[in-house]
Order: C-alpha cells, then sequence, then structure tokens
C-alpha cells in the first residue's frame, strides 16, 4: 500500500479523476430537480478537467511542482459554468499546496484538501451548502482529522470518499429544492467522480473506458468577449473609450496572491468590466478604461505583459451606430429555441434572429437583451418558447434602453411559430404584439422525452428510461417505446377542434421514422392533415403539435 504520492502517480491521478467524471457526465447531468435530461453540471466539469488533461500532456517533467503549475493553468483556462469554476478553485488551491513537496504524504493530501475548500468558497460570492461546496468542506474536514489514523494513500482515500458519499446524501437535508425533486447535488457527484479515479489510480486500476476528447481551448475573443456590446452602445453612454486586456505571465517572485486582488482594486477605481482572475502562474485582465496606460503600469509590477489588445470603442462605436441607423428598421422578431432544424424554421419565417436557449440551456436576460440588441429594430418580439426563459425575457427589458421589447410568452415552439407567423409588416408593434398572443391559443403542443430517474409524479410510477409525454404543465403518457408513447400523447391533447397535426423530430431520430410515425398518425387521425419536419433538437425525440 503506497504511503506518498510522486509526480508520476499524480499525473495518472488526474487523467484517472478525468475518466471517471467523463463516464458519468450524463448521470451527473441528469440529476435535476425534474426527471427529464436537463442539466449541464457534468459536461462543464468533465470541459474543466480535460483542459487541466490536455495541459498536464504539454508538461515534459514529472516534477510535482510543474505537473501542479500545469494542473492548475488547465484548470483556469478551461473553467466552465459553476460547477466548473468551483473544481478549477478546488484544483487551484490544492495544487498550490502539492506544489511545495517532492512526494505527497496523507498529511500533506489532508492540508491540500483544507486550502483547495479555502479557495473555493472564496471564488463564490454567496457559498450555498447543500452544493459541491459542502461535499468538498466535509471531506477536507475528515481529511484533517484523520490524517494520521491512516498507513496507506488508498485506505486514505477510501475513507475520504466514503465521506464524500455521506456529505452528498445530506444536500437534499441543506437544499429543499434537492429534496423536493427527490435528487442530490450533481456538483458535489461529480467531484466523487474525480476522487473516485484518483483512487483507482493510487491502486494502480486502469479506468476502462477513454475520455471522449472536447475543445477545450477558448480563443482570445471567447476569454475576453468580442465586444459586440459595442454596437448596442449610445456614444454618450460610453463612459470608458478604451477596451484593454491582456494577460501577466511570468509573475514576479515577490508577487502574491494579495497582489492580484489589489490589481482588482486599483483597475475598479480607474474603470469598469473588470476581470481579472487567476493565479500565481498565469493571471487574465479586462477593463474599460479611459487610461489603458495607467492599467498596464499597473500590472507590469507584478509581472511580464503578455497579448496585449486595447482597443477604442468609442470610434467603433460611431462606425457601426451610424451604419447601424441606416439600416434601422420598425420592428423585428428574436426566437429562443434549441436544433437546428428548429432554427431553420423560424428563419423561414422571417425571424431576424435566433439564439439558442431550451431546457439544457436557460439563457440569462444579459443574454436576451444583448441578442436583442443585435436585432436594428425599434419593436423587437421576443419568444421564450420554454417557460423557464420568459422571465429572464421580462427581466431583459430592463437592460435595453435603445430598443421596445415585447416579450411574447410562448412556452413553447409550436406557439412560437404560431406567434412569428401572425406577424404583419403593415400593423402597428402594437397590433402585432395582440395578434401574436392571441395566436398561442390556436396552438397545442407536447414534448416526447425519457426519464432520468424513478419518481411517481402526476399519478404515474416512472422508473428511469421510461418515455414520457408532457405538456408545459404535466407528465401525460408513458410508454416502453418512442412511437407508442408519442400517439398516447396525442391522444391526451387532442381536440375535436384540430385539423393539423406537425411532428418535429429530435437529433436522434431518423427520417424515415417520423415518416413511419407520421403515417400511423395520418391513420389514427384522418380528419387531420399530417406532417413532419426535422427539429434537431436535443433531448426530446418529438416535439408536437396540433392546430
Amino acid at each position: 500500500m503506497p504511503k506518498s504520492i510522486n509526480g508520476t502517480d499524480f499525473r495518472r491521478m488526474i487523467l484517472s479523476g478525468a475518466k471517471v467524471l467523463e463516464i458519468n457526465r450524463s448521470k451527473v447531468d441528469s440529476l435535476n430537480v425534474f426527471p427529464v435530461p436537463d442539466g449541464d453540471t457534468g459536461t462543464n466539469m468533465s470541459l474543466t478537467i480535460q483542459s487541466a488533461v490536455k495541459e498536464i500532456g504539454l508538461c515534459s517533467s514529472n516534477r510535482l511542482s510543474e505537473l501542479c503549475d500545469a494542473v492548475s493553468k488547465g484548470a483556469l483556462k478551461g473553467a466552465r459554468g459553476n460547477s466548473g469554476v468551483i473544481l478549477s478553485q478546488l484544483f487551484r488551491g490544492m495544487c498550490s499546496e502539492f506544489k511545495n513537496y517532492e512526494e505527497i504524504t496523507i498529511k500533506a493530501f489532508a492540508k491540500a484538501m483544507e486550502n483547495g475548500t479555502k479557495v473555493a468558497y472564496s471564488a463564490v460570492s454567496k457559498p450555498k451548502e447543500g452544493t459541491m461546496l459542502t461535499v468538498a468542506r466535509m471531506m477536507s474536514e475528515f481529511a484533517k482529522s484523520n490524517a494520521s489514523k491512516f498507513k496507506g494513500i488508498t485506505e486514505f482515500l477510501t475513507e475520504v470518499i466514503a465521506k464524500g458519499e455521506e456529505a452528498l446524501a445530506k444536500t437534499p437535508e441543506l437544499l429543499p429544492v434537492l429534496k423536493k425533486a427527490g435528487v442530490v447535488d450533481s456538483g458535489g457527484m461529480g467531484l466523487l467522480c474525480v476522487y473516485r479515479g484518483f483512487l483507482m489510480a493510487a491502486k494502480g486500476e486502469e479506468v476502462a473506458a477513454d475520455v471522449a476528447e472536447f475543445e477545450t481551448e477558448k480563443s482570445e475573443e471567447e476569454v475576453f468577449g468580442d465586444n459586440s456590446d459595442i454596437i448596442n452602445l449610445d456614444l454618450g453612454e460610453i463612459e470608458f473609450a478604451y477596451c484593454t486586456e491582456f494577460f501577466i505571465i511570468n509573475l514576479k517572485k515577490q508577487t502574491t496572491l494579495a497582489d492580484i486582488d489589489k490589481l482588482k482594486e486599483k483597475l475598479m477605481a480607474i474603470g469598469d468590466s473588470v476581470i481579472c482572475i487567476g493565479d500565481l502562474e498565469l493571471v487574465k485582465v479586462h477593463v474599460h478604461t479611459n487610461n489603458p496606460g495607467q492599467a498596464l503600469s499597473y500590472a507590469v509590477e507584478l509581472g511580464e505583459l503578455d497579448r496585449v489588445k486595447i482597443e477604442n470603442m468609442l470610434e467603433q462605436n460611431r462606425a457601426l451606430r451610424a451604419k447601424r441607423e441606416a439600416e434601422k428598421k420598425e420592428m423585428g422578431m428574436l426566437a429562443i429555441c434549441a436544433g437546428e432544424g428548429i432554427a431553420e424554421i423560424f428563419k423561414d419565417l422571417l425571424v431576424d434572429g435566433v439564439m439558442e436557449g431550451g431546457q439544457t440551456m436557460n439563457p440569462s436576460a444579459n443574454d436576451i437583451a444583448a441578442a436583442v440588441q443585435r436585432i436594428n429594430a425599434e419593436h423587437v418580439f421576443v419568444f421564450p418558447n420554454n417557460k423557464n426563459i420568459i422571465l429572464a425575457a421580462e427581466q431583459a427589458k430592463a437592460l435595453v434602453t435603445n430598443r421596445t421589447i415585447h416579450v411574447i410568452p410562448t412556452k413553447n415552439i409550436p406557439q412560437g411559430f404560431s406567434a412569428a407567423l401572425a406577424f404583419n409588416s403593415e400593423a402597428t408593434a402594437e397590433e402585432n404584439k395582440t395578434d401574436m398572443i392571441h395566436s398561442m391559443d390556436n396552438v397545442k403542443a407536447g414534448q416526447v422525452t425519457y426519464a432520468v430517474r424513478s419518481t411517481s409524479v402526476n399519478g404515474f410510477d416512472l422508473k428511469e428510461g421510461d418515455i414520457i409525454g408532457l405538456d408545459d404543465k404535466k407528465i401525460l403518457a408513458k410508454g416502453n417505446s418512442i412511437d407508442q408513447t408519442t400517439l398516447s400523447l396525442l391522444d391526451s391533447l387532442k381536440e375535436e377542434t384540430h385539423s393539423i397535426i406537425t411532428l418535429y423530430y429530435g437529433k436522434d431520430i431518423k427520417e424515415e421514422d417520423a415518416a413511419a410515425l407520421a403515417e400511423q398518425v395520418a391513420e389514427k387521425y384522418p380528419d387531420c392533415d399530417v406532417d413532419f419536419h426535422y427539429g434537431g433538437q436535443p433531448i426530446y425525440y418529438y416535439i408536437v403539435s396540433l392546430e
């Protein structure tokens, strides 16, 4: 039984942790408060650790100090979503401790876990218990209190994981929304996957499956943004003229983490839109300021500057504003949806903008506001097409001052199509809004997907994997096959007044299967015109529309 971990062992542990997490990614994603596939926690965490794997692969040395720098840097670069950011900060805190050793003892591992937890908590402005932070904290507290009791790393990690499982089981008691849904915290589950990978590596066991290759590097535009906000500002609203971006590398030996925090405070004093994140290996900086030279001067006190970019937002704004004013129209439409086929249909209906969003990707109010700003129209009609997006769309109104947003409360894709079809360029904005809202009454919609866990809801006893049909409020059908469940769902939705039934098939359905199902529907409802179209949507095998 190994008593310590060297650089070679550590490298294997990171790779093994990434593999176990990737294998369980879908399972972690599925831990949501509703029994439909809706979440991306596992994906975000997997992409984050795979960025660390990529960076560690570029490190030719097996010295712990160098490997730790690579892991910390890679995780920082690839951090995505709240769960990914927290995971990157756990790694950052642990690696800052690991790098002080030639070999990691049980005591050193426990100390690193404590530091990782501290750094992760400090990265969240309002830490919430019942999340992966709780799992990390309880594991680190156990490790610190019991490190001296263990003689080998594998025994130590086994008990740490057991404590983590105990902590994970407690998350529903700490977070009521989890208890109500009967699930544990997804981020905590993801963290335990990583630790199980660590344990397998410590035992010398191989993880059976390979990690799928993901693109983890972001371009500079993705890191800092593409400055599309420039086109949305009136000249008088630009308080700070220069978008200033750069990296700080090769930080000076005397530079501390406190110095990075002080740099952020200095930048906030001379500008806004400040981003200043990183560690003693790499710092990313972004600031809008009227004094870019001062920002660079502050930064160079900490280390060397790299990839410096300074852009005059005033000049860009003048040119873009002039162009957009010349092209501005009275009314435009924005649809939020998932699936390339669905997006193409909206475009065919002359919708001006289509932004990605849906069950696994609810956009923020700021995302919606930015999408509205890209539509060069005085009035913009927004079709959320999901009940969980309507509120964010309403909140976007407060973020946009140079356009009037009209939120049409579409709860599904068919309602969105109906609203877009109701648009009349000859009518006024208010007339269009009224017609669009009324058009929603003429369509009923349902979706067919699968249950991601066993539960009882809406009078159905569901097992994981059951095919389920639902409308915007409740589950209406369940079955073992997609076709049978779709037919049952249609039977629940169908009214005598309906004369048109349309099936939009998702990315996991073949065209010939959709055609065959459409024939069955036509036979069952000879009084209706039946059609089918490629939607390409994730999660839902079919979206059905009845008019």
